[in-house]
């Protein structure tokens, strides 16, 4: 296994960000940069630091009487020709890999190690950092779940912040997302004499029906406005250009606010289909993850907005705020990369976003204002 540099965490967070993309981690290869990682929070001196795979967690056991977790992960999706990073200084733009999704964010939880993790530091809130492997693949291999698994006590706290790609906003909580296959037969026949089988494509046009017919919720919670969907995501079925199908399915993806829980998006589904399953379409669950709710009416959260001077908005889409969400722990995503940009070859960060992060968090967790 190649080694990396040593990170130094005493630079600035655009110097730290830059050494954190210029070492290449795509998932299942975090392993070099999670032995970075840790050598840097084991030289800081004030932290108990614990490796899980290629998780790193280290945390401040001052007697605090709350405690703030901060997550972030240290993969990122497989490089495309943008490693190492490129500064552009007339836009203020750092390319790579990474940038946005999340190393960014990583960079800001390592300057703040490095503040607040080190022998006489005296932070408001004792402080846990989580960077974890694993996070842009299958949930299964997800390094926060498997920190989840067997350490969980590491990731109890009365905030919890994912430093996420939101644009220097806060956006509370997360989505629940539920993906769900509809399937439809028939019998085969030659399309010459169609009248001689039955089409299971056509069989789902009362399921298609409803998808267009669907109108989606909207709904307030904590002042975040979550806005629901039920999509068409995939279609399959046909044999050949002779031939009537005799297979076909529909794939489907439910993106529900996190007042509903799996079984409630599950049986919402259900009935939205419920003329389709009628008429002799199965619905399969393939996949159920429930969402978070962004806790905004907790003390930490409110004073961590309050330090931030921004209102929170809803955030739309799915993140690892829900583990924590189902521990009972108000979680926030908050983070200088821009989601929009992330997973594209062109993905950067803004420079002039990343030092108003760390001073945000700087300002929250040192308990004075932003």
């Amino acid at each position: 296994m190649s080694t990396l540099p040593p990170l130094d965490l005493s630079a600035d967070v655009l110097a730290v960000t830059r050494a954190l993309v210029d070492a290449p981690s795509v998932s299942g290869s975090e392993g070099p940069l999670a032995d970075a990682v840790e050598a840097a929070l084991r030289a800081l001196g004030g932290l108990e630091v614990e490796r899980i795979g290629d998780a790193v967690l280290a945390r401040t056991n001052l007697g605090r009487p709350t405690r703030v977790v901060l997550a972030g992960h240290l993969d990122t999706v497989p490089i495309a020709d943008n490693v190492p990073s490129r500064l552009d200084e007339a836009t203020g733009r750092l390319y790579g890999c990474g940038t946005s999704d999340m190393k960014s964010g990583d960079a800001v939880m390592l300057r703040l190690a490095a503040r607040f993790g080190v022998p006489g530091a005296q932070p408001a809130h004792d402080l846990t950092f989580v960077f974890y492997d694993n996070e842009e693949v299958e949930s299964a291999r997800n390094g926060l779940g498997r920190v989840a698994r067997e350490r969980r006590g590491w990731l109890y706290g009365d905030l919890a912040i994912l430093m996420e790609p939101t644009d220097g906003e806060i956006e509370g909580g997360c989505q629940g997302t539920l993906r769900a296959v509809l399937e439809t037969t028939g019998h085969r026949a030659h399309s010459a004499r169609s009248w001689l089988g039955v089409n299971a494509i056509h069989a789902l046009t009362g399921a298609v029906t409803a998808l267009a017919a669907y109108r989606p919720r909207e709904v307030e919670i904590d002042g975040c406005l979550y806005r629901e969907g039920l999509n068409a995501v995939g279609i399959s079925g046909g044999v050949a250009g002779n031939v009537i199908p005799d297979e076909a399915a529909l794939t489907v993806n439910f993106r529900y606010a996190p007042d509903r829980d799996e079984d409630a998006a599950e049986a919402h589904v259900r009935e939205v289909f419920a003329d389709a399953t009628a008429a002799g379409a199965t619905l399969t669950v393939v996949d159920n993850a429930g969402g978070a709710l962004p806790g905004l009416s907790e003390p930490a959260a409110a004073a961590f907005v309050a330090a931030v001077g921004r209102p929170a908005r809803a955030k739309l889409g799915w993140t690892d705020v829900a583990r924590f969400a189902a521990f009972g722990i108000p979680a926030l995503n908050y983070g200088p990369g821009d989601p929009t940009l992330a997973h594209t070859r062109e993905e950067h960060v803004l420079v002039d976003r990343l030092q108003p992060a760390e001073d945000a968090l700087t300002a929250y967790l040192s308990g004075s204002t932003a």
